[in-house]
Parts: structure tokens; C-alpha cells; sequence
């Protein structure tokens, strides 16, 4: 806990994004610099953007990546108000369409996320609820799917025994299991994560080309249903999609670190201790980080006490 996890998925969440919505519709208009900006704003919602800058240091954030083998960068100030003046990109905009799925559960406050941004225009929920609360508005598309996500969406309804249905008159969500309908305050919270991804899969929101952000993947999953939660997020990036995942789960190591075995991949892995990052790879074994070495201290005390 603490480490910057949640931060630095919604940072790259932010600037994939961003490098989505620039040059697309209505934002033809707008520079990345700009949507950018907007976007670090109602993302993280500070004061001004300066305020993300580290407490106490000289330096300005700075932010480098490649996508798509194009260099993207940006730097601000403490001093920055709502306006970065110092970022490049000369690539074109990105295909996909990409989504932050937080760790706490949003269908039940859905109708809350939208009034709270689109009417009252308030701090609260930030950007990467109201973009999925926005998306889950998007009606399900028949025909032909990718063979991947169609066969996702098969196991996913496997795990949870229903679908999610949106009521336009209600204006709620309710979870349909054969021809009855549940209301959500009675459904388990994994349930309804689960059900987030199905039904982003059925409006063809999600496309091989997006990224999909997953802040605590195992938060409300039973050990089972994390297992098949993971094997479908490996079948989901066979067709392309990639996934950023936060986790303090020894079991959510443990079960990437069988498939990235099983299906020969890379799984790349950053881990913190004592405010260091280090970079691996799941496929040449678990890293050495506090979440692995408290597991390993359990199973040695537990080992200990079967010898008494």
C-alpha cells in the first residue's frame, strides 16, 4: 500500500487516453497538449496539475513512453495551474478505445457518476469512473464477434450465471439469471466487476486495440474466480488487448506466473520496495518484492509449527 500504483496506472491511463480522444470527433479542435491537461485534471482532480508534482522537490514530473514505437513525453512544474506547456508526440492518434476498471464497484452508482459530471460538474468521481460510466451506456451490438471475445464472454457467463441488464425506464441496472431479475443491491460485488467486462465486450466498445487498466484485479474475486478471471483477460490479449494490472495478490502473481509459462509470454512486472522500482519478467519467475516474501515467511512459520 502506498507504493504509487493506483497513480501511475491513471497516469498511463491518462496519456493512452488522451492520445485517443485527440484529432476524434468534436476534439479535432483540441491539441494532445490540451486534452492532456483537461484529462490529468478530472483524473487525478487536484487544485492545479502542479500538485502532482512531489512534495518538497525541485524537480518537474516528467513522463516518457513509447507507443507504438512513438516517443511521448510532457514535464510540468509545481507552479502549473491547468496548461503544460512542455509535451511531444508526432505520432497519430490511437485506434482503440481504452478503459480504467477502478477497484471499487461502479454500476451501482452509475446514474450517481453521471449526474455528479455531466450536470453538477463536481470533484468526487474522477475521470476514469465517469469514462466507464459513460461507455457502460453504450447499447449491445448483435452479430459476429472476435472468436476471442465471444468465447470470452461464453466463460464469463459460465462464472457468473447471468448477464447485467440496463432498465432505460428505471434507470438501473439489474442482473438477469434466466428470466428473473435481481436487483444489484443483492448481488455479490465480484459479480458485478465481472459483469463490467462482459458487457464491455458486448457494446463493442472494447476492440483489439485497446488498453484496459485493472486497478486490484483480485479485489471482491474469490481465489476461483480471480483464476478464470486471468485465464480470460490471457485469452482477451491473444486478440490484442493489452492489460495494465495493479495487485497486492500473491495468488495473482502466482496464477500470471503459470500462464505466461503455459502459453510462452511475457508478462512484464514492476515492483516497489522501499521506494524502489525494479523491472522483470513474470516468465523468468516471481520477483523479489515484500507481497512474494511475506508469502514465503507464512509458509516457513507454518512449516515451522507442523515440526513442533
Amino acid at each position: 500500500n502506498g507504493a504509487g500504483k493506483t497513480f501511475l496506472l491513471k497516469a498511463v491511463y491518462s496519456v493512452v487516453r488522451s492520445l485517443e480522444t485527440f484529432a476524434r470527433g468534436d476534439e479535432r479542435q483540441s491539441s494532445f497538449t490540451e486534452i492532456l491537461a483537461r484529462k490529468l485534471y478530472w483524473t487525478f482532480q487536484p487544485d492545479r496539475i502542479g500538485d502532482l508534482v512531489t512534495k518538497g522537490s525541485d524537480n518537474p514530473l516528467s513522463f516518457e513512453a513509447l507507443v507504438d514505437d512513438n516517443k511521448v513525453s510532457f514535464s510540468f512544474g509545481r507552479d502549473t495551474a491547468k496548461q503544460i506547456t512542455k509535451a511531444h508526440y508526432e505520432g497519430p492518434p490511437l485506434e482503440g478505445n481504452s478503459v480504467f476498471i477502478p477497484a471499487k464497484e461502479v454500476l451501482s452508482l452509475h446514474h450517481l457518476i453521471l449526474k455528479s459530471r455531466e450536470v453538477d460538474q463536481l470533484f468526487g468521481f474522477d475521470d476514469t469512473y465517469f469514462d466507464l460510466a459513460k461507455v457502460l451506456n453504450i447499447s449491445p451490438t448483435r452479430g459476429k464477434n472476435f472468436p476471442e471475445f465471444a468465447d470470452s464472454r461464453r466463460r464469463l457467463r459460465e462464472l457468473l450465471g447471468g448477464r447485467m441488464e440496463y432498465d432505460e425506464t428505471d434507470r438501473r441496472w439489474y442482473f438477469k439469471k434466466g428470466n428473473e431479475k435481481y436487483a444489484l443491491g443483492i448481488i455479490a460485488e465480484g459479480v458485478k466487476k465481472l459483469a463490467i467486462l462482459d458487457t464491455l465486450l458486448g457494446n463493442r466498445y472494447l476492440s483489439p486495440q485497446s488498453v484496459v487498466f485493472i486497478d486490484e484485479v483480485e479485489a471482491a474475486l474469490h481465489p476461483g474466480g480471480i483464476s478464470v478471471f486471468l485465464d480470460i483477460l490471457a485469452l482477451l490479449a491473444e486478440r490484442g488487448i493489452q492489460f495494465f494490472m495493479a495487485t497486492h495478490s500473491y495468488f495473482v502473481l502466482k496464477k500470471l506466473l503459470l500462464i505466461s509459462r503455459k502459453k510462452e509470454i511475457s508478462i512484464p512486472i514492476l515492483s516497489e520496495s522501499g521506494g524502489i522500482w525494479t523491472a522483470g519478467d513474470l516468465a523468468d519467475g516471481l520477483p523479489d518484492n515484500s507481497i512474494v516474501d511475506e508469502s514465503v515467511r507464512l509458509y516457513e512459520e507454518q512449516v515451522e509449527l507442523s515440526l513442533r
